[in-house]
């Protein structure tokens, strides 16, 4: 039995009487509706009143209530480009078709509030800033994550929370303003700059023992001399001590906020993206040395492909017994073709995984609905799982 998830914006429901049961009619269990989000530039390309969306920068969409972030240095913005409550609207017209909901939540990542704080962003070794990358050993962006996901599960009826960022974001920032690429820098380079050395993670260092202008140089020299792993680069004894501490940042802020989210919702569907590496950052935080927390899923990435993501997938059989999602692009560069994408999901199922998180019926042409349902319907009988509470 395949349990099925498809990703969702709240504009893509609003203004549309026809769009939950468009999505209804791909087969899929549930929706992860985004409740917080970053900046993007969506497609709207079966909106009766528009064909593109642009969210300028992060926002939260559910309502930004004064009493919850009174006091508080890091406070989310309402969306001008939808109403401030869109998320619970949305969802409203998802379950009036018979679809659970779980509210998409991108934690650590917020380029307006990075670019006004930026003492509260990653920092990587040579002093640059990312600034839409909040760092979560700063106790403030850790408040302001709790904040977060404490309004979005006392904001309405929920069937779930999926968790993105739930951790450090890194050097790749995705986008078309990126220019980047020239450097030619390997994973491993871009890993060596997503250490960060904000003040917060150097007193974490110290805490650990770590020589940090040490640690800072190895570093520098891994990025310019090209080092083959993040490891070789700091030698083997500093990269246990760097890598407990990096792991650590994720796992205490997962911990903390499914522990949340359980005290509100104890039945609730818990997701969080997820990733093997130790050196892991951005939407899928790392995982590695263990969960450690009471979440339902673990979501990897199967944007990059069978070659990349089935490795991936054994990785994380071997840390947890979590059930395993394969978060599926169903956009390009992949074919308007629902036998090739069934083909290339049933490799993940085949492999271990028990769920497919579909990205993204909002940004689909008509031909591209067609080939995810065609594609869900060669995977799973008619009475594929439904994603509720469990």
């Amino acid at each position: 039995m395949v349990t099925t998830l498809a990703h969702a914006y709240s504009w893509d429901l609003i203004g549309d009487d026809a769009a939950a049961e468009r999505i209804a009619g791909l087969g899929v269990g549930a929706v992860a509706l985004a409740a917080s989000y970053h900046t993007t530039r969506a497609a709207t390309p079966l909106h009766p009143r528009h064909r593109m969306v642009d969210a300028r920068h992060a926002a939260l969409y559910v309502p930004v209530r004064t009493e919850a972030w009174q006091g508080k240095r890091l406070v989310p913005a309402e969306p001008s480009w939808v109403d401030s409550g869109s998320f619970g609207a949305a969802a409203e017209r998802l379950r009036a078709v018979g679809l659970p909901v779980h509210a998409w939540t991108v934690l650590s990542h917020s380029s307006r509030l990075g670019d006004a704080n930026p003492d509260l962003v990653v920092q990587n070794a040579f002093g640059d800033r990312y600034p839409y990358a909040l760092c979560p050993a700063q106790q403030d962006v850790v408040e302001y994550c709790e904040t977060l996901v404490d309004e979005i599960v006392q904001s309405g009826p929920l069937d779930g929370v999926v968790l993105e960022a739930c951790g450090p974001l890194g050097f790749v920032h995705g986008g078309h303003h990126e220019k980047t690429d020239g450097t030619d820098w390997s994973p491993v380079q871009q890993q060596l700059l997503s250490l960060c050395f904000c003040t917060a993670c150097i007193g974490l260092y110290g805490d650990a023992g770590i020589d940090v202008v040490a640690f800072r140089q190895a570093v520098k020299a891994g990025v310019d001399g090209r080092a083959d792993s993040v490891r070789a680069a700091l030698g083997e004894h500093l990269a246990d001590t760097v890598s407990g501490v990096r792991t650590g940042l994720s796992r205490g802020l997962r911990q903390l906020l499914v522990a949340k989210i359980r005290a509100t919702l104890p039945d609730a569907k818990i997701v969080a993206h997820a990733a093997a590496d130790e050196w892991a950052t951005g939407p899928f935080a790392t995982v590695a040395g263990g969960v450690d927390a009471d979440v339902d899923t673990c979501t990897f990435t199967a944007w990059p492909g069978p070659d990349v993501a089935l490795p991936v997938l054994k990785a994380l059989q071997g840390i947890t017994d979590k059930a395993l999602a394969a978060y599926v692009l169903a956009l390009p560069p992949r074919p308007v073709d629902g036998a090739a994408l069934a083909a290339e999901w049933q490799q993940y199922l085949d492999a271990g995984a028990s769920e497919l998180h579909v990205y993204h019926p909002g940004l689909a042409s008509q031909g591209r609905l067609d080939a995810i349902r065609d594609a869900l319907g060669l995977l799973a009988p008619p009475s594929a799982s439904r994603l509720g509470p469990s």
